[in-house]
């Protein structure tokens, strides 16, 4: 691919990063989409998007010529390629890069419609530390959440509650002390209790890549600031409804965790498992 991209001149492939859930090993099992970050080499971010993404499109179906048109289609801001059989999916999500050496890059936000800055190599240094300092406990909790937030979603289409929200917000209790990640019992109460709380009220803000003075100054309903880029609050169009279901879901599942350790019979400690990891729980 980085071959047949470099010899066209409107694509200039500098870079291919697996990111995403794999690359931060917070997937879950039944994985069955991969995110790859292309670092594309333009100095100024395009101003058609959607054109940019039809070039893409028309490139990578000359590229791999032996798969069907409909295997390969473009999304809000990534293209698409669907491995037949598999059950695969691989999102090619570009990346404007200037060459700046430090793999700064601007990413296309389909909420807003514009591009964000970011670099997906410190995103990933910023969950390897944690990991490093609290072994697989970090993910592995984390993993859980997101099995919860699966489960929320069969009942609720509407319930949102990304994957990157959920990290920072751990991240976030990890560094203060606020979460217990080797007992995950305690640690699923500790993150439900805190959203409980009201804390989804309060600015979160990480000191690894640039002072907490930096942040921009915004009246979102929940404030979690990217780790990487001051100006970019990854909850920025979480409505006040999305706040108080995400506050709903988490009473619930905070009263079913604390409702199943207090259970008298292994059989009922797993009907109240079953309210936070749905039916498919074996207890």
């Amino acid at each position: 691919m980085d071959k047949k991209l470099n010899e066209d001149s409107n694509f200039k492939l500098r870079r291919m990063l697996l990111s995403g859930s794999l690359a931060k090993r917070t997937a879950l099992k039944n994985l069955n989409d991969i995110d790859v970050a292309l670092y594309i080499l333009q100095p100024n971010p395009p101003d058609d998007m959607p054109k940019f993404l039809d070039d893409l499109v028309n490139m990578l179906k000359t590229l791999y010529s032996n798969m069907e048109p409909s295997q390969i289609q473009k999304q809000e801001h990534s293209i698409r390629i669907s491995y037949r059989g598999t059950g695969l999916d691989v999102d090619l999500v570009p990346i404007a890069y200037d060459d700046n050496g430090e793999w700064n890059g601007y990413l296309y936000s389909s909420r807003s419609g514009e591009w964000v800055k970011t670099n997906i190599k410190k995103h990933l240094e910023f969950i390897g530390k944690r990991k490093k300092k609290h072994d697989a406990h970090y993910v592995q909790v984390i993993r859980l959440l997101k099995y919860w937030i699966k489960e929320t979603k069969k009942n609720d289409e509407s319930f949102r509650f990304k994957s990157f929200l959920v990290e920072l917000i751990v991240a976030h209790l990890a560094d203060n002390g606020k979460i217990c990640l080797d007992d995950y019992v305690e640690a699923l109460a500790d993150f439900f209790n805190f959203i409980v709380r009201g804390k989804l009220d309060e600015i979160i803000v990480f000191p690894d890549y640039y002072p907490r003075s930096s942040v921009s100054r915004c009246s979102d309903q929940i404030r979690v600031f990217d780790p990487v880029n001051p100006g970019n609050n990854v909850a920025s169009n979480y409505t006040f409804h999305n706040k108080k279901s995400i506050a709903d879901a988490a009473a619930d599942a905070a009263d079913a965790v604390d409702s199943a350790l207090r259970a008298p019979t292994k059989g009922e400690a797993v009907r109240y498992w079953r309210k936070v990891f749905g039916s498919s729980f074996g207890g």
